[in-house]
């Protein structure tokens, strides 16, 4: 009986020690994995600390800002610029608006106010641009720019149709693009080596699709080459749909007769568009300032520019 009770207490004694030991051994795993954690989040933490925003601007381009609403990006660009643009002349910046002037100030309340400080600086402020008409406005004829921008195009109106809506859109990028091509500056095609590949491709924020050798990557940073062309849109549905790239490399054919085929673009690269980079930018909407809620359209995905420049002939 005694040997019997001893048998027993030896045995709780070692099944609480294998107890004690998975215990210790769970918290050692769970330790090691909160670690290995912490090591992540440090280095990613670390990572985007040192990552340089992509600016895509010199301090020497000339550059043409098209369907600027309120003029807060341009008041960014001249009034706040990032420190690598520190030296950007202001009278190399010309900024304009679809809507004349009267219809801007009546949609965008904070527009007055950025135009007035554009002008003292020696901005060249202009309104009622149509974007699809570059080659047919005066103010612009024999004017050449280093880059020509865009962001966020969009025809403004409230299409219920998802296919006309895209379409819509897709038109008037393709007008855009079309008529583009006159006010940019000529020259040899840019040229720089791919840049450094991370450990995953799906790291890298740039993305490259020349469609050229590797002997001829473009470098929209090198000087006196051909102007470029960015847009920036939503990188979400319904704005993908809108196949931006392919509009620029392989556009289609025009629909009407009288209307002069599109160009083809070399696609430079895309990029994240971060718009806390531009101190006192805030998107607004064609429509204008809206005073209840400011719509859900394109929401969870990120801003990206497409930046793009002439294909010669072949």
């Amino acid at each position: 009986m005694a040997k019997g009770k001893k048998s027993l207490k030896a045995t709780l004694s070692s099944q609480q020690s294998r107890l004690k030991k998975n215990v210790q051994v769970k918290e050692a795993a769970q330790a090691a994995e909160q670690r290995d954690r912490t090591r992540r989040v440090q280095a990613d933490t670390k990572s985007k600390a040192k990552a340089r925003p992509t600016i895509p601007f010199r301090e020497t381009d000339r550059i043409l800002l098209v369907g600027e609403g309120d003029f807060s990006f341009a008041r960014a660009l001249v009034l706040h610029p990032p420190a690598m643009l520190a030296h950007l002349p202001a009278v190399n910046v010309t900024a304009t608006a679809y809507d004349v002037e009267e219809e801007c100030y009546a949609k965008y309340p904070s527009a007055p106010s950025c135009v007035s400080k554009l002008r003292e600086k020696g901005v060249t402020v202009l309104f009622g641009i149509d974007a699809m008409k570059l080659d047919k406005c005066a103010p612009l004829k024999g004017k050449r720019f280093d880059r020509v921008v865009w962001n966020f195009p969009h025809t403004g109106k409230g299409i219920a149709d998802q296919d006309r809506n895209i379409r819509a859109n897709q038109e008037i990028l393709l007008g855009f693009l079309r008529t583009v091509p006159t006010v940019l500056a000529q020259g040899p095609v840019p040229r720089v080596a791919r840049p450094r590949k991370h450990k995953s491709d799906g790291d890298s924020d740039d993305n490259y699709d020349c469609g050229a050798s590797d002997k001829e990557q473009p470098d929209p940073d090198a000087g006196g080459t051909r102007g470029t062309v960015l847009v920036t849109l939503r990188n979400v549905t319904p704005y993908t749909e809108w196949d931006l790239p392919r509009l620029a490399k392989n556009p289609p054919a025009p629909e009407k007769s009288g209307v002069r085929t599109n160009p083809r673009y070399i696609q430079l690269r895309s990029f994240a568009f971060n718009r806390k980079d531009w101190l006192g930018y805030a998107h607004r909407m064609t429509k204008g300032d809206r005073a209840h809620g400011t719509g859900t359209t394109g929401k969870g995905g990120e801003d990206r520019t497409w930046e793009f420049c002439l294909r010669d002939e072949e």
